[in-house]
């Protein structure tokens, strides 16, 4: 019998994992909505860096933290404009009115 090795156990893209839970709040989000939050997320590690240059700040867990949001929120954008990641189904869809 042939016994599996980890690759082939792993799935063929990164966006058909749904494990994690920042990615799939950002998931929920709209394409507009999905902008904004890399435009803040951006400012926040801008405004974090700053604070590092200055020596107000030693949290370099916060700004790692920030740049793996920013890289899932740019792979998630970049994913849907390929057409790989669906985009969010929006609320008010459903809704007549």
């Amino acid at each position: 019998m042939a016994t599996k090795t980890k690759s082939a156990s792993r799935p063929a893209t990164a966006y058909t994992v749904r494990q994690n839970k920042a990615a799939e709040k950002l998931r929920n989000l709209g394409d507009a909505e999905l902008q904004q939050r890399q435009r803040e997320l951006n400012d926040q590690l801008f405004r974090l860096k700053f604070q590092l240059k200055m020596g107000q700040t030693e949290s370099l867990k916060k700004i790692r933290g920030l740049r793996k949001d920013i890289a899932r929120a740019k792979t998630l954008s970049r994913g849907r404009a390929l057409g790989l990641e669906p985009a969010a189904e929006l609320k008010s869809a459903g809704k007549k009115g």
